[in-house]
């Protein structure tokens, strides 16, 4: 085997709940995942050294050295597994780049599941999934996908049950925001504030809405605890969720990170409606349809 096609997906958070910063620098979360049909590929074929190279909207935001989480997570299994061969990693971007719908990530989790192949390595998916806990808190979802609840840094995952598929609609932003930057904000926020942060809970009415399948359930109980940071750094996401609810959309929210912005609605009829209608408002750079859940990084 001289190359292989991974294709991975992009997720959407229908909950982060973020608790208190800890002497680590991290935050424990309750992370919903959800994952959604936004794909990036990530192509990996046989080399002497481990490379990247990029295609796709806003590459050259993508770090082509050590900092990008394609080539670490080769690099680590790599290094773990005792292969001494390379891989030339071609990534094929759809998912927005520091768009918080972990496009990054997404992409680790798809060079673990190629480069184990490639190389013939066999990991099963248990020890793949360590691997990528140690890469990012979001590399384990992107290898599951479906949806799940993450706690501790997101990384410990339990899968939840979904009772059919949710339609949703994504206003991408121009430009990206950094996870880091929006994370220091909310804490400056909540120092700001003093407001009173406690242990963070999953929301049981949330996973009852998802085991049903229910939109119109769900739509209310989306929440995002980065999101008032997340405005606060990008003030016109206002401007965005706004249209968005104005046009009928059951929940509205920003999407991790951000600054995409996420739409739940209740068909494919009604996400192509929104979606005309957000592409002619001129409240984003472009608008794309989904559905969730989709499975997490698969062998094409």
């Amino acid at each position: 085997m001289t190359s292989v096609k991974v294709r991975v997906p992009a997720k959407v958070n229908v909950q982060l709940s973020v608790g208190p910063l800890r002497d680590d620098g991290y935050h424990d979360l309750v992370n919903v995942f959800h994952a959604v049909s936004i794909f990036d590929e990530v192509i990996a074929e046989e080399a002497d050294t481990v490379t990247v190279r990029v295609e796709g909207e806003a590459v050259d935001q993508v770090p082509l050295d050590d900092d990008n989480l394609a080539v670490r997570a080769a690099r680590l299994l790599a290094g773990r597994a005792g292969v001494t061969r390379g891989v030339s990693l071609r990534i094929r971007k759809t998912i927005p780049v520091a768009g918080g719908m972990a496009g990054g990530s997404a992409d680790a989790a798809a060079a673990l599941v190629a480069c184990n192949q490639l190389w013939g390595v066999h990991l099963p998916p248990a020890d793949l999934m360590e691997l990528g806990a140690e890469i990012g808190s979001d590399v384990p979802f992107a290898l599951l996908g479906g949806t799940a609840v993450g706690t501790g840094r997101g990384e410990q995952l339990r899968p939840v049950e979904v009772g059919g598929a949710f339609q949703w609609v994504f206003a991408l932003a121009d430009g990206g925001l950094s996870t880091a930057r929006v994370y220091a904000e909310c804490d400056r926020l909540r120092q700001a504030t003093g407001a009173k942060v406690g242990w963070p809970e999953v929301n049981e009415r949330l996973l009852a809405a998802l085991r049903t399948g229910d939109p119109k359930a769900l739509g209310p109980e989306l929440a995002n605890d980065l999101q008032p940071a997340a405005i606060m750094l990008r003030s016109r996401l206002v401007r965005t969720l706004d249209a968005g609810r104005e046009r009928g959309a059951l929940g509205a929210i920003v999407s991790g990170s951000g600054p995409t912005c996420a739409f739940l609605v209740e068909s494919k009829e009604q996400a192509t409606d929104l979606a005309v209608f957000l592409r002619g408002s001129g409240v984003a750079r472009s608008v794309v349809t989904a559905e969730g859940p989709v499975a997490g990084a698969v062998i094409v």
